[in-house]
């Protein structure tokens, strides 16, 4: 019984030992996605549209909080004239259009607002195009896997060699000026 559970161990050891090695014989580069997105010129129309989308939204949600701040103004203004049902009224107002601003910025601007979905309808053809010619890459260069340096994956040093970015970047058609 003692010579199986030894053999039995060895033979773990053993299994453990190669398959770390067959880990350490694999070929692995990494890519920096934030370098490649800034080289592809569909990236910079992406991001003028978004900004330029942005900026509307921002302004309706400014004119928003302009109309609320009027209605506070006028409010205060005109206050000792009121009465108590008329000022009420006014308060509740004020309170509906506040909860309108709220409920535009986070449609708009919220988790799963309108800016988010645009940038994902935007953006889902460009990443495409990235992880297609990614793929090509990695298969054209037998690699077992790519690291993304971009997503700051706990990388402390990566050695210029094993950069695949470039090749992406070519893979793409984009001349890294």
């Amino acid at each position: 019984m003692e010579k199986f559970m030894k053999l039995l161990l060895l033979s773990g050891i053993l299994v453990m030992l190669t398959s770390v090695n067959h880990v350490f014989a694999q070929k692995w580069g990494y890519i920096d996605t934030e370098f490649i997105l800034n080289k592809h010129p569909d990236y910079k129309l992406v991001q003028q549209e978004l900004e330029t989308l942005s900026s509307q939204w921002k302004k309706e949600a400014q004119n928003l909080d302009r109309e609320i701040k009027e209605m506070l103004n006028t409010l205060k203004a005109e206050e000792v004239l009121l009465t108590e049902e008329m000022y009420q009224e006014r308060m509740q107002a004020i309170e509906e259009k506040q909860k309108q601003a709220v409920a535009f910025n986070n449609r708009t601007f919220g988790v799963n607002g309108q800016y988010y979905q645009k940038q994902t309808e935007l953006m889902q053809p460009l990443q495409s195009k990235i992880y297609d010619a990614i793929d090509r890459v990695a298969k054209r260069n037998g690699l077992a896997g790519l690291f993304d340096k971009a997503a700051g994956l706990g990388l402390i040093y990566t050695d210029p060699r094993h950069d695949y970015s470039e090749f992406v970047l070519e893979e793409l058609g984009i001349e890294n000026k």
